[in-house]
């Protein structure tokens, strides 16, 4: 991981801290590496996007003399998993904000 990465991280560990600063404090050491995890999941799905924009979602590929066609980037696949994971952690942690709270965001 370089630096300009780590700022962004460190960066989106701190907007999600204000978001979910109404958690139970009691829930805090539980939640910390949550928010850690979702925001290198949010800063590597923007560094996926950018190569996906730039490339495609798809690309030629060539087996053997005959065997040829088009596939999806190891990125695209990437770009999947890693949405699903940050919408569950996303899920997760909104679950662990007091209902009131969620009520006045909503």
């Amino acid at each position: 991981m370089n630096i300009e990465q780590e700022e962004k991280i460190n960066a989106e560990i701190r907007r999600l801290n204000r978001i979910f600063n109404k958690i139970d404090k009691n829930k805090k050491a539980v939640v910390l590496p949550l928010i850690e995890t979702a925001a290198f999941y949010r800063v590597t799905l923007r560094e996926l996007e950018v190569v996906l924009n730039q490339e495609g979602y798809v690309e030629q590929y060539k087996n053997g003399e005959n065997q040829f066609g088009m596939k999806k980037r190891p990125e695209a696949d990437l770009h999947i998993a890693i949405s699903k994971n940050l919408t569950s952690i996303i899920k997760q942690l909104t679950d662990l904000v007091p209902a009131e709270e969620r009520k006045k965001a909503g």
